[in-house]
């Protein structure tokens, strides 16, 4: 093998192992982040799932602490099987709601 070919051929690795690179770390960065959720206990639990039914009625299907939007967030079933996401505040008051697309092919971002 030539000095031009063995070239070509480290350079091309090298694109490729960066190019796997990138889309893993695109990956990890964004999407969906269920496996680093953690689940709203106690309770701050009992607390969560009363004010996202008083603003959303239907049934407590996941909850998170920490949240991005908010101190928690509650995923609300309706009756109709919709889903909301209702975001909590530390003193657990709403403070915004928005349809949760999860799974639907929605952009749930």
């Amino acid at each position: 093998m030539n000095g031009k070919t063995r070239t070509a051929i480290v350079a091309a690795a090298a694109i490729a192992a960066a190019a796997a690179g990138g889309a893993a770390i695109a990956g990890a960065a964004g999407g969906d982040d269920d496996a680093t959720e953690k689940a709203i206990t106690g309770s701050a639990l009992e607390k969560a799932e009363a004010a996202a039914l008083a603003d959303t009625p239907g049934r407590v299907t996941g909850t998170e602490a920490g949240d991005e939007e908010g101190a928690y967030e509650v995923e609300v079933t309706s009756a109709d099987g919709s889903q909301v996401d209702v975001h909590l505040d530390e003193a657990f008051n709403v403070i915004g709601s928005e349809a949760d697309h999860e799974g639907d092919g929605g952009d749930d971002d």
